[in-house]
């Protein structure tokens, strides 16, 4: 049996993704106490169950389910935890848009409630596998990124690989594991003939990869994602991202982040692709 234990802060989307793991065949348990966690997941699992997907959303995340989760990994070969993480700004935004109340906002601010459940959550956060930042993500497109991690018929039984590419001038994306920075090569903006095109179209992907300093940099990430990638995997990692970053996130980090998703596809991986800021200006 496979279980995803989706928790996050209030107004980030847990409602969202469990309806996303509904849709994709998940059984979804929405906020469970925690001292019957172990109880569902041994019914869910037994031999009578039909359940080999389940999800369990969690309205918070302590110490004594921390716990259980490290119980749980002794005794299933497949358990992650996702957290859903968002700016305070937008959890504001989002938080007046619906005239919702804050479940921490007795007798203080909205935005000191945000902060005290970001604290009280910050070790759920550290020890997730995986980290989906809903800021910059409507519904649909959460309901997308979930559906691309989490639908077995979309992607392999192994490490789940995402390779990205953002603008440095839109913010550092902050749910992904390593960042590169692509701004030292030509920049095919200030050249008028490829700025409306983007780093998928080939001419823009010919100006930015076929250069010695490109090759040499592509050279040196295949040898060392041949070490990185069967190591994370060795050490039972579920999901890896790979983000790389431009100033505007449209040519060169699209370009390269396309190039390195096809050597990873060659040497057997399946990554998913994603270009976050390639339509903005």
């Amino acid at each position: 049996m496979k279980l995803t234990v989706v928790t996050g802060l209030s107004g980030a989307g847990r409602s969202v993704a469990a309806g996303a793991f509904e849709d994709m065949g998940w059984f979804v348990i929405d906020n469970l106490p925690v001292s019957l966690v172990p109880k569902i997941t041994e019914l869910a699992s037994s031999a009578n169950a039909n359940y080999d997907r389940v999800a369990l959303v969690m309205a918070g995340y302590d110490a004594e389910m921390a716990e259980q989760v490290r119980q749980l990994r002794t005794e299933l070969d497949h358990v992650t935890v996702l957290f859903l993480e968002a700016s305070t700004k937008v959890l504001i935004r989002r938080y007046e848009s619906t005239k919702r109340r804050h479940p921490l906002s007795d007798g203080t601010s909205l935005t000191d409630a945000i902060e005290a459940e970001r604290e009280r959550l910050g070790a759920a956060q550290a020890s997730a596998d995986l980290i989906v930042d809903t800021s910059d993500l409507n519904p649909h497109q959460l309901r997308e990124r979930l559906s691309s991690q989490f639908d077995d018929a979309a992607s392999d039984d192994g490490m789940r690989i995402t390779v990205s590419s953002f603008g440095f001038k839109h913010g550092i994306p902050l749910d992904v594991d390593l960042v590169l920075d692509c701004r030292f090569l030509p920049n095919p903006h200030w050249e008028e003939e490829l700025r409306p095109l983007s780093g998928k179209d080939g001419p823009v992907q010919t100006y930015v990869l076929d250069r010695p300093v490109t090759e040499r940099f592509l050279s040196h990430l295949d040898g060392l994602f041949d070490d990185l990638l069967p190591a994370y995997a060795d050490e039972g990692k579920s999901y890896l991202t790979i983000a790389f970053g431009c100033t505007g996130g449209r040519h060169r980090s699209v370009a390269v982040a396309e190039s390195v998703a096809k050597t990873l596809k060659e040497r057997g991986w399946v990554p998913r692709v994603s270009h976050r800021d390639i339509e903005r200006r």
